[in-house]
């Protein structure tokens, strides 16, 4: 009975919650083993990204292999001519939404350009520093989504898919506590609050929404990355309350109402953010129907491997 809760025979590997535990726990110790280790030779600035991004991957890495039994491209990265397309759509989509805000903003009167071409620290290079800021959110946008869509949807929906739940439902059982984990996880950052919260947890099915769709990390990172460089880097908002950038193409002085502008939390707290979601969800599905067979929930995230051996050639 105990080895029944914690192992599954038929798969012969640990259950679902106990391979998510494990990798959320080995994820926590990397992130404290690594970034510390870059610090000594990088630099705070460079460490807090570095650090997480090689701790989250090798967690990632780690637990497919000897947890999942699964190779590391199995959670999303096909990397064909076709996951290269979804991720530049996911790219353009993130910077249409965020300048869809902007736009509306501006036109309510809700925000004030102050400054443009701004570096933090005078002499610095615009180009440089912008082109750290960027990088610093591909890291986060593959790191998080790797995490939260990659790992924890494909895992939850294994773990669901019972007999009680049919494969379908199973993933959006899982799509929908994913999310909810997101929400959670940004919880604590700067100006959050409960509203905050539950509009991240609405961003993060957004952003699993692409990957229910094709089953690929493309469409999802491509957002990611896209939504937080805009709305940071070029439009001056908070980036889920953080501030403070290298770089900005504008510096703006916010106004207007928080209920739709978010406040000190940025847009994702609005109500702006929310219909920026739902028009992103829109064109999501829009795309999906036109570059796939077919627009439906990828039912086979919810079914286990074929085999319980991971090959040993490649990820």
């Amino acid at each position: 009975m105990i080895k029944h809760t914690f192992w599954n025979s038929d798969e012969h590997r640990l259950r679902a919650g106990w391979r998510v535990l494990m990798q959320l726990l080995a994820t926590g110790l990397l992130v404290v083993f690594f970034t510390p280790l870059f610090r000594l030779f990088l630099g705070n600035a460079l460490s807090r990204r570095l650090g997480p991004l090689v701790g989250f991957t090798l967690a990632v890495w780690l637990a497919g292999r000897y947890l999942d039994r699964r190779r590391f491209a199995g959670f999303g990265f096909s990397l064909d001519a076709r996951w290269w397309a979804d991720f530049a759509f996911g790219l353009v989509l993130g910077t249409f939404l965020m300048a869809g805000i902007f736009v509306v903003e501006y036109g309510m009167g809700w925000l004030t350009i102050t400054e443009t071409i701004y570096t933090a620290s005078a002499g610095d290079s615009f180009i440089l520093a912008l082109g750290l800021s960027l990088l610093s959110f591909v890291a986060v946008g593959f790191y998080e989504e790797l995490v939260f869509r990659g790992y924890q949807v494909q895992n939850m929906a294994e773990g669901f898919n019972t007999g009680r739940l049919d494969p379908q439902w199973a993933l959006v059982a899982a799509w929908l506590l994913s999310a909810a984990l997101f929400g959670l996880a940004h919880a604590l950052n700067p100006n959050a609050s409960v509203v905050s919260t539950l509009n991240i947890a609405a961003a993060g099915l957004l952003l699993g929404l692409g990957y229910v769709l094709t089953r690929q990390l493309a469409l999802p990172i491509g957002l990611h990355i896209a939504w937080n460089f805009a709305q940071g880097n070029i439009f001056g908002f908070p980036v889920s309350g953080g501030t403070g950038f290298a770089a900005q193409v504008l510096v703006i002085r916010q106004g207007g109402p928080d209920v739709w502008t978010g406040g000190a939390f940025g847009p994702e707290a609005g109500l702006l953010g929310i219909a920026a979601m739902l028009l992103g969800a829109a064109l999501t599905v829009a795309w999906v129907r036109l570059r796939y067979p077919r627009v439906a929930f990828d039912a086979t995230l919810a079914e286990a491997p074929m085999s319980a051996e991971v090959e040993t050639d490649g990820l």
